[in-house]
C-alpha cells in the first residue's frame, strides 16, 4: 500500500480509502490510485479493514456437487444477485455427505461470513447447532424442512414427484416404477422416492417398483443399468419416474438400445428439467425446480435481512413445475 501510494501521490490511508469505495476521495484521485495498484500489481489486503468493520462482504455457501447444473444455476443466481452489493461467494462441496459438510460449516463459519447458505434441510446434530448458534443469517435451499434453523428457500421435493405420479395416473397408467433415491446421503433423492411411495399409497396401487443404483449423483451409466433390470425383473411396467434427467436419459438409451419403445411402449420422466432433457430423443417429461429463481431469491433474502428489512425467519416455497414432453402419454 505504501509503494501504491508513492507512485499516486497521495498517503497509505488515502489508498485504503480509495479500494473501499470512500466518498471522500475524489474520482481522480481514485483513478490515479487504480493505475498505480495495477502497473504494480497490487491487490487490496482487505483482512486488517474486516477486523475494524466486523465485515467480511462473503457469503458462505454449500452444494452437494458443483457439476450438476441445477446446483451450478442456483450458485450463478445467488452471485448475480449479490454481486451489485459487493458480495462475494465462498463455496464448498459436500458430496452429497452430511458429515463433509458438517466439516465444511465449521470451516466456513470460522471466516465470519455475511451469512450461510446450506443446500437441503437435513443435518448432522452438530452441524445443525453450530448453524443455530452462528449469529448470522441461515438460509437453507431446495427443501423445505418441518425445522428449519433460519430461512428457507425451497420446495418440497416429496410433493413434486406425487404431482408426477398423479398425472400417470391420470393418463390411465397404474404399474409405475421409480429409479434411485435409495441412500441416506442424497436426502432430496430420498425425499422424492419417498413422495412417489406416498402417492402410489394413496392411489391404492403398488410402490414397491423400486429400483436402487448407486450412490449419488446417480449417472447416466447407473440410470441406463437400473432401467435394464426393470425391463428384466418387472417387464410390464407402464411409466418409470428418475430421481434425475441424468439417469432419465440413461434410462431412455437403455430403452432404445433394446428397442423398447417410449412412450409407446414405456413412458418415462426425470427431474431437474437440464437441458439435456429438453434435447434428447425423445425430449424428456421431468420437474423445473426453478434452481436460478432459488438462488435470485436467496440473494435477495440475505440482503433483506442486512438491511433490516427481513427481521424474522422467512419461509419462500418454490413451486416445481411439471414439464410435459414426448417421452410421456
Amino acid at each position: 500500500m505504501a509503494d501504491v501510494a508513492r507512485v499516486a501521490g497521495v498517503s497509505p490511508m488515502t489508498v485504503s480509502r480509495a479500494f473501499k469505495a470512500d466518498s471522500s476521495v475524489s474520482e481522480a484521485t481514485r483513478e490515479a490510485i487504480l493505475k498505480a495498484a495495477d502497473e504494480l500489481g497490487y491487490v487490496f489486503d482487505s483482512t486488517a479493514s474486516s477486523l475494524r468493520s466486523q465485515r467480511t462482504d462473503f457469503v458462505a455457501v454449500t452444494i452437494p456437487s458443483i457439476n450438476n447444473a441445477n446446483f451450478a444455476d442456483t450458485v450463478r443466481g445467488l452471485s448475480d444477485g449479490l454481486k451489485a452489493r459487493g458480495l462475494q461467494i465462498l463455496l464448498g462441496t459436500t458430496d452429497y455427505d452430511m458429515a463433509e459438510e458438517e466439516r465444511l460449516i465449521e470451516q466456513l463459519l470460522r471466516r465470519r461470513p455475511e451469512a450461510i447458505v446450506v443446500t437441503g434441510g437435513k443435518h448432522t446434530a452438530r452441524a445443525r447447532r453450530m448453524l443455530e448458534n452462528a449469529g448470522i443469517p441461515v438460509i437453507e435451499t431446495w427443501d423445505l424442512p418441518e425445522t428449519p434453523i433460519g430461512h428457507v428457500v425451497g420446495f418440497s421435493n416429496a410433493e413434486a414427484v406425487k404431482g408426477m405420479v398423479d398425472h400417470f395416473v391420470a393418463q390411465g397408467l397404474t404399474r409405475i416404477a421409480f429409479i434411485g433415491g435409495d441412500t441416506s446421503r442424497d436426502t432430496r433423492g430420498a425425499d422424492r422416492r419417498a413422495g412417489f411411495i406416498a402417492a402410489m399409497q394413496a392411489h391404492g396401487l403398488d410402490a414397491g417398483r423400486l429400483i436402487a443404483v448407486g450412490a449419488p449423483p446417480i449417472s447416466m451409466r447407473e440410470g441406463a443399468e437400473a432401467m435394464g433390470r426393470l425391463l428384466e425383473t418387472l417387464p410390464d411396467t407402464q411409466a418409470v419416474i428418475c430421481v434425475s434427467d441424468l439417469s432419465a436419459f440413461g434410462a431412455l438409451t437403455e430403452c432404445q438400445r433394446r428397442g423398447v419403445d417410449v412412450p409407446g411402449r414405456i413412458s418415462l420422466a426425470g427431474f431437474g428439467d437440464y437441458e439435456i432433457a429438453e434435447i434428447s430423443v425423445p425430449p424428456l417429461t421431468t420437474i423445473n425446480p426453478f434452481p436460478r429463481e432459488i438462488g435470485a431469491r436467496v440473494a435477495q433474502l440475505i440482503l433483506d435481512v442486512i438491511d433490516g428489512r427481513q427481521t424474522g425467519p422467512a419461509t419462500i416455497a418454490i413451486a416445481p413445475e411439471l414439464q410435459l414432453r414426448p417421452s410421456s402419454r
